[in-house]
């Protein structure tokens, strides 16, 4: 487990950009957090050291906003998802072969869902003030089906 302290959105931006270095394509980034915390911001980071020089936008009502770079991004928002059912709806699984990384918002929505990647990170934003956050990184390996 890894926590950093965040005093404003571009710090946010650039520890996203520091931890995109250990990502490649495939993996999954499991974000955890109100509202508000931050989750983007984390994104905007890993796109820019993607070398993605497109604006990153939460995709609250798109439910997926796609980047493409050195390492493709699939941004996801899964507020008003319930369930596997819901990932099947939107196309969720189809983003496996696509070759990128998927960042996944409101993944506590789907229990379980890190069992799917062989490498997933758990990314927790927690406000701690109106601009500080403390953020939480967690790998998470897939479990090994007997």
């Amino acid at each position: 487990m890894e926590k950093f302290i965040s005093e404003s959105a571009s710090d946010t931006v650039r520890i996203g950009e520091s931890f995109a270095k250990r990502l490649k394509s495939d993996d999954a980034v499991l974000y955890k957090g109100e509202m508000g915390a931050g989750k983007t911001y984390f994104t905007k980071g890993i796109a820019k050291a993607f070398g993605i020089t497109e604006e990153v936008t939460s995709p609250t009502f798109a439910l997926i906003n796609e980047y493409y770079g050195e390492v493709n991004i699939f941004h996801f928002d899964l507020f008003r998802i319930t369930g596997f059912d819901d990932l099947y709806g939107i196309g969720f699984f189809d983003y496996f072969d696509r070759n990128g990384v998927l960042c996944i918002e409101w993944s506590e929505n789907v229990p379980d869902i890190a069992d799917y990647f062989d490498t997933a990170y758990e990314v927790e934003i927690i406000k701690i003030g109106e601009e500080r956050r403390e953020i939480v990184i967690n790998n998470s390996k897939r479990k090994e089906i007997c």
